[in-house]
Formats: C-alpha cells, structure tokens, sequence
C-alpha cells in the first residue's frame, strides 16, 4: 500500500518541462512572410523546429529581448487603412505556446527604424532611425509597455561617400557595460556617437567626449562591447573593414587601435558588406556577417590587449546573412540568410571559435534577425 500511495503520489505530481531555447526571428514582409517568427532550438544538435508565426505585424526588422522578463521589442513598419506608412517600435508578451501577445507601440520618432536596445535594468529601450537621422529613447514600464519617447536626438553631417554618406544614418545604438552610455555607429557621418544615459528618466544627453571617428568611408554599421568592459569592435559597412577600439570606462572615450578585412586574402570588397557583429560569451571570439560573400568572419581576441586575429570564414549555407545570434551559452550560432530564405544553424568550436553547419536548415522568406528567449 505504501508503495502504490507514493505511485500515485508522483504520478499527481505536476510533471517539470525540459529548459528549451525559442528562436524569434524577425522579417522583411514586402513578400510572404507575416512578422515574427519562432522556432525550437535542439540544445544537444543545434537542429532547428520548422517555424510558426509568433507575431503578424509589418516588418520587424531588429528585435531585442528584454533582459529578466519574457518581453520582445521589435522595429516595425507598414500601411495603414489609408495608405499612409507607419513606422513604430512594439512591445510583445512571450505567452507559454512562444507566440507573442502585442502589449502596445509607440511611433519611432524618424524613418527607417532600424535597431533597438535594452539597458541591462530593463527601464529603457534604445532605437535608431537609420532614414530619420536621430536616436530615440523610451521609458519601459513595469508591465513592460512602452511609455512616449523621453528624448529624440537629430544627428548632423555627412561623409566621403557620395552615395552613401550624403547625410546621417545612425545603423545601432548599444547601453555600454556601465549602463550609463550609449554608442551609435553613424554610418552616414563616419562616427561612432557617444550619450549618457540616464536610466531613471530614460533620457539620452550628449557625453563629453561625445564622439569616435571611424577611417573615412567605412561606414560604421553595428558594434559589440568586450564582456571585460575594456573593449569595442566597430564593424565597416561600406569598406568590409572591423576595427578596434579601447574604452575608457571612466570618460566613455574610445581610442582605435588595429582595423582588419573581414573577407579572406584574395576576396573583393567590392559587392559585399558587412553587417551584423558579435563577441562570443565567453570574450575569446568576435563575428562579423559579410552580404555578398555570404559568410561568418571569425577572429580571435587576443586576452591582454583586444587585437583581433583573424582565422577564417565560413558560408552561411544562403545568401545575404543580415543578422545572426549567439545562442546563450555559446554553443551554436544561428544565420538569417535575408536573401536566401532560410535560417541555418552552426556549431561553435568552444577551444578555436570555428563553425560548422549542423544540417539543419529552415525555410523563411527574408529573415533579417535573430534573437533568442531561453526558458
């Protein structure tokens, strides 16, 4: 009897879920893709689930995860009931089936949002107007809704390229390791803008200094912050180009250092750029997307001093890898192939930073970017 009361014991016992990593990605929706996406990663394989619509909503081009609650932000545009276009930032709900729950938008402040943030204590999100020219900041309730824009800066100036750099275009904003700046590559005006940050009234100030150059033409497109703090890589849109700079945390200045190709010896720069820039977890790694060479450029980091070595590329399997993300703990990446239609998956060599496909693709049509909800 004591046996079969302790059976049944257990089995009235609710039965515990196996951890599982969902990955959103969002689209282009000008063809037939809908919105957001969200598929199941293997974290034993790197196999990815076939995906299924998370979210309808017109062109989510950037996500960003908030950063302890089961929240998602997206960059959006599309046509309203008069034709007109709208362009805003959403706040979604991660609901238990992984679909998303839209909370509220707010307008983007600009044209052509194309990146958002999240300081680390989830009061503030960050986005950028490449079109617009400026940066906005919202406040994030405790509910995770968007509250109205608390600053907006208008960017001025232009660069060398005539095509290019007529103008403004600010590709990223970034919360530093301190959470009391921001960092916004310009690739219109060759820069990378510095602001304080204030997370209580989520307002954005100009820092003092308040500005990094980049080599003339480069076009500075997405960076990514060293987990040692010490450390920024700056990616060059238009030149196929990194670079290296120090931080110094205490003024928020950076100071460049080394810039290398991202593409092998022999490659052409011409009809490819670079796009999406990540530092593996663990600070022994970066990765830069190249569009036209279809592939991944990884680097070491050197430990002391930050310089970058370059090892090798790898294909991304499709063509136009816009984005990618580093699943949380590091052992796979995942590629947006935006022109390829399909999403593939990597896994990370932990001793040399190297990829190799896992055979698992899904099909998408424009996936632009990648991020990840662990749960």
């Amino acid at each position: 009897m004591k046996k079969l009361a302790l059976a049944l014991s257990a089995a009235l016992m609710p039965i515990a879920t196996a951890a599982e990593t969902l990955v959103y990605v969002g689209t282009q929706t000008s063809g037939e893709s809908k919105g957001i996406y969200v598929s199941t990663l293997d974290d034993t394989t790197g196999a990815l689930s076939p995906p299924r619509l998370a979210a309808a909503i017109g062109n989510p081009g950037f996500l960003a995860m908030h950063p302890s609650k089961p929240l998602v932000y997206a960059t959006a545009a599309s046509r309203d009931a008069d034709g007109a276009w709208q362009e805003e930032v959403a706040a979604f709900a991660v609901q238990p089936d992984a679909s998303l729950k839209l909370l509220n938008t707010q307008p983007s402040g600009g044209n052509g949002p194309c990146h958002v943030s999240i300081d680390a204590s989830g009061r503030v999100l960050l986005l950028a107007n490449y079109g617009g020219g400026n940066v906005v900041s919202y406040p994030i309730g405790s509910d995770g809704r968007l509250q109205p824009a608390a600053s907006t800066v208008q960017h001025e100036g232009s660069s060398v390229n005539l095509q290019r750099q007529k103008e403004p275009h600010p590709h990223g904003i970034y919360p530093d390791p301190t959470q009391t700046r921001a960092y916004v590559p310009d690739l219109g005006l060759d820069k990378v803008l510095i602001y304080r940050l204030d997370a209580a009234s989520g307002r954005l100030s100009p820092n003092a200094p308040a500005v990094a150059t980049t080599e003339p033409g480069g076009g500075p497109r997405h960076l990514a912050f060293h987990p040692n703090g010490r450390h920024v890589y700056v990616n060059l849109e238009l030149t196929s180009r990194v670079a290296a700079y120090r931080l110094d945390a205490a003024t928020g200045a950076l100071e460049g250092f080394q810039v290398l190709s991202t593409l092998p010896a022999g490659a052409k720069a011409e009809g490819n750029s670079t796009a999406e820039t990540l530092v593996h977890p663990n600070g022994r790694f970066l990765y830069v997307s190249n569009r036209g060479h279809d592939s991944i450029a990884v680097f070491a980091i050197d430990p002391q001093d930050g310089s970058l070595r370059f090892i090798e590329t790898t294909g991304t399997g499709g063509r136009t890898p816009r984005s990618f993300g580093i699943v949380p703990g590091g052992r796979f990446l995942v590629a947006a192939n935006q022109n390829g239609g399909n999403v593939t998956s990597f896994r990370i060599d932990a001793e040399r930073g190297t990829l190799s496909p896992v055979g698992s693709e899904v099909a998408m049509d424009r996936p632009t970017h990648v991020r990840f909800v662990r749960r």
